[in-house]
């Protein structure tokens, strides 16, 4: 049987990486992605991400579940919803969202991402 395996609550010693050109909307924001945990077919994976003030195009085709550890983020769909996320808060992005990842301040989250 496989060991429980504890999450940790910030990044180890991950790289952080500036945003995408292409996808760049606005600032210059880099992020760092500590993945913790992948399934063995790799559906699932769940770690810690970390990103800098800036916002960028997202396209999922994966369900992400975020819980905000720190700092607070705005999710502007294509669709004109909009909601704004801080520490504490925990939400879900559905596969087929399509808009803007905006950070308004420096951001630390959990997530868990589902890929069908």
């Amino acid at each position: 049987m496989p060991p429980i395996l504890r999450l940790p609550d910030s990044i180890s010693a991950s790289p952080r990486q500036p945003v995408d050109r292409d996808r760049l909307v606005a600032g210059s924001p880099c992020q760092a992605v500590d993945n913790a945990y992948s399934s063995p077919d790799q559906a699932f994976h769940c770690g810690i991400w970390e990103g800098d003030v800036g916002a960028w195009r997202v396209r999922y085709t994966e369900h992400e579940l975020c819980h905000m550890l720190a700092g607070r983020v705005r999710m502007t769909g294509d669709d004109g919803s909009d909601a704004v996320f801080s520490a504490g808060d925990s939400f879900v992005i559905p596969a087929g969202f399509e808009g803007l990842w905006e950070v308004l301040e420096p951001a630390r989250k959990l997530y868990a991402v589902y890929e069908p």
